[in-house]
């Protein structure tokens, strides 16, 4: 079976010109000491917008990997995807993201149900996670409501995994379960019981994405209880352990969090609990890097700063419908934007650090951050125009996308 290792990194490359500097930024891991697979991730809905396709997702990896000769797996990801879209991928992707949140809460068959809670009745009662003094109470009227609120959705990513492998031949991908985009949070005790739904339907699920409290807006940083977030996460990982051998589910299964990039004050208690339990962990980047792109950009002065500038006058101007289709994933105060008459008036330096994650510079804006994130539509629009600029500004553009990736993120999570 095609197995991903121990830590893994998605890096998203929305226009495709960054893979070289990504994987950088992991080959400076591997010379720290850390192994963590790059996996590049790419969703329909982004194809759609660029206007580009899975194969040129692969090529441009290949081609960076073969640039650094690196010699450690890695792996490209046809991200959120559903039966309607997987075929988009088949040819290109070997690691799949199966999304189920939009099945959750919708009932499976009767008998489905009940099949399942008198396969699994012998877990109520006293549930205990390993490794932890924490105990839940659980009963058979309690699984018979977890499996009427997940069941359904475990049985779809069931035929969409099974769609994929009747086409590419089992062992041949990484096979992820999402389902985080939803409204509720997943407790430990209904994740292991999700797990279980995923074992019997013969899924050897790798990583999966659970919801957890607290918002993870796109681009910035947790919002939440930080200390709810650890007990959470120190939990979830317990439930896998405990899964993996209840459920013989692969020996590598971990935890996967989306928009995990700009997460910088939840690092600390991930960097901890994987350590404490000796656990995976698979951190989804969302936009990093075409942001990564726009600050080298302005950075370079010149055209490429005119273009920041314009994407971000057009992206206020199109606000409405920029950011309606990632209402739930961030939260922007348009009274705290700057105008975009004012914009037009920075300096690179400003619209940089501006827009720079940095929550030790003043200017660090975070509305900013989240609406030129979902800009990205606009930069596309622009096609080729944009595309000479990233080519015309590679080096400085380079820079700041490995040391970001590394600086910000690999270093907290993993070497500090």
């Amino acid at each position: 079976m095609l197995k991903l290792e121990k830590y893994s990194f998605g890096v998203g490359d929305r226009f495709a010109h960054q893979a070289v500097a990504q994987l950088t930024a992991l080959v400076s891991a591997q010379k720290a000491g850390v192994s963590i697979s790059p996996v590049w991730n790419k969703s329909y809905r982004e194809h759609q917008i660029i206007g580009s396709q899975a194969a040129e997702t692969r090529q441009r990896t290949d081609a960076a990997v073969a640039a650094l000769n690196w010699q450690a797996p890695h792996f490209v990801d046809a991200d959120h995807i559903n039966l309607n879209n997987v075929d988009f991928f088949l040819d290109s992707c070997d690691f799949y993201t199966i999304d189920v949140a939009d099945y959750i809460g919708t009932p499976a068959d009767d008998r489905d149900v009940e099949n399942f809670v008198q396969r699994h009745a012998n877990y109520a009662g006293p549930f205990r996670l390993p490794d932890m003094d924490t105990t839940f109470e659980t009963s058979t009227e309690w699984i018979h409501a977890i499996a009427q609120k997940y069941l359904f959705a475990v049985q779809q990513a069931a035929i969409i995994y099974r769609h994929i492998a009747q086409k590419k031949g089992v062992g041949t991908f990484v096979t992820e379960v999402s389902m985080d985009e939803t409204q509720t949070p997943q407790t430990p005790v209904e994740l292991f019981f999700i797990l279980a739904a995923l074992a019997d339907q013969k899924i050897p699920v790798q990583t999966i994405a659970p919801k957890f409290s607290g918002r993870f807006n796109k681009g910035v940083d947790y919002v939440g209880d930080v200390k709810q977030f650890h007990a959470e996460f120190e939990q979830d990982v317990a439930v896998l352990q405990r899964a993996v051998t209840e459920f013989e589910l692969p020996r590598n299964l971990k935890l996967s969090i989306h928009s995990g990039s700009d997460k910088f004050s939840i690092y600390p208690a991930i960097r901890d609990v994987i350590r404490k339990y000796d656990a995976g962990l698979h951190l989804k980047t969302a936009g990093t890097t075409w942001l990564e792109e726009l600050i080298g950009l302005a950075e370079s002065g010149g055209e490429g700063l005119e273009i920041a500038k314009e994407i971000y006058r057009i992206s206020v101007e199109k606000f409405d419908e920029l950011c309606g289709p990632y209402a739930t994933v961030i939260d922007i105060d348009h009274n705290q934007l700057p105008p975009a008459a004012s914009v037009d008036t920075w300096d690179g330096v400003t619209f940089a650090a501006t827009l720079r994650h940095d929550l030790k510079n003043s200017r660090y804006n975070l509305h900013f951050r989240q609406l030129l994130h979902v800009g990205y539509k606009v930069a596309a629009q622009m096609g080729q125009r944009y595309r000479n600029a990233l080519k015309q500004n590679e080096g400085i553009i380079a820079k700041n996308v490995t040391n970001n990736i590394f600086d910000r993120h690999i270093k907290p999570l993993f070497l500090d």
